[in-house]
């Protein structure tokens, strides 16, 4: 592979990445916006709706329908786990709100155990990728797996959408209210509870999608698998803007961006020709960016965000007025 469709390659490669991170920052950016809740059940969620996918393809129901059946179940357990958990706290200390959003992510973890126990499953599942999300796809030169170019098409014609309903309708204009003062929202005679069930459904449905071509570029499912996909999108919430639904997107792409850089330039002197015109870039990149680096990237991705934090602590689009 020459370096064009190297590059190419990473860049698809990013955008399908960042399409995951960004739709499922964007269920934590609307809730946080809302309530100032982090809800770091929101991973776990999608872990539900992996496993929602699993039992519908292992019956050979078709795509379509598996998604229709995951994204209902998963909205429906958005909507029990506000009116059960978190509506009763509404007006606690936020330290209580945020215990009890590890506390509903435990009881989904041990819930999806035991439902696996009992169908006599193992912890860990292959996942069935149905064939729609299977194999390679030819672009020129370059050969893209299915479900990336899903991801890199499907995010960003979602997050469009969400974009023209929270901009363009009145229940979309009642959230954005909500979300800039939830008391004078309510003084408005807005229904704020309506509102912020719709923010949950709205965040349960994205991270449904998000968990579906998650578990199938994974490969196998367990019920833990939540934990890594929330701490990434709080990360990529956290540099957009916490508690901005654009900044949000912003910061999954971005992330995407920066952890596919983080791994394509370690090793990067292996790929460039040794007939190269500039000997010594292949010298520094093996040198400095050995191919081993790859492994630590997450631990880069952590100290980019103490820099962020440091000299722009409300994120790339956040501002003041966002913090109460």
């Amino acid at each position: 592979m020459n370096l064009t469709n190297y590059a190419l390659q990473q860049i698809l490669n990013a955008l399908s990445i960042g399409s995951l991170y960004a739709l499922m920052a964007v269920g934590l950016a609307m809730v946080f916006g809302i309530l100032r809740l982090i809800n770091f059940a929101h991973g776990d969620v999608m872990m539900v709706a992996a496993y929602i996918a699993f039992f519908c393809l292992s019956a050979k129901m078709p795509l379509w329908l598996t998604v229709i059946i995951m994204v209902v179940g998963t909205v429906l357990v958005g909507i029990v786990m506000e009116r059960v958990a978190y509506r009763p706290i509404r007006n606690a200390p936020a330290i209580a709100a945020l215990l009890t959003s590890f506390a509903v992510g435990q009881i989904l973890q041990n819930g999806t155990l035991l439902t696996t126990r009992f169908a006599s499953k193992p912890v860990q599942i292959a996942f069935p990728a149905p064939p729609e999300l299977s194999g390679t796809v030819a672009l020129g030169a370059l050969g893209v797996s299915r479900v990336n170019l899903i991801a890199f098409l499907v995010g960003p014609i979602l997050l469009a959408l969400l974009t023209l309903f929270i901009t363009r309708t009145t229940l979309g204009l009642s959230m954005r209210a909500t979300a800039e003062d939830i008391g004078a929202a309510q003084l408005m005679g807005i229904d704020t509870n309506r509102v912020i069930v719709l923010a949950f459904v709205l965040g349960a449905g994205l991270a449904s999608i998000a968990g579906l071509l998650y578990a199938v570029q994974a490969g196998q499912i367990n019920p833990y698998l939540g934990f890594t996909p929330v701490l990434k999108a709080f990360i990529a919430a956290v540099i957009g803007g916490f508690g901005s639904i654009s900044g949000a997107m912003l910061g999954g792409y971005a992330l995407g961006f920066l952890e596919v850089l983080l791994t394509a330039l370690p090793g990067l002197g292996d790929i460039l020709p040794a007939s190269s015109t500039n000997p010594a870039l292949i010298a520094f990149f093996k040198t400095y960016l050995p191919g081993t680096l790859t492994s630590y990237r997450d631990a880069f991705v952590f100290v980019i965000l103490i820099l962020i934090l440091l000299f722009r602590p409300g994120g790339i689009l956040g501002t003041a007025e966002t913090r109460r």
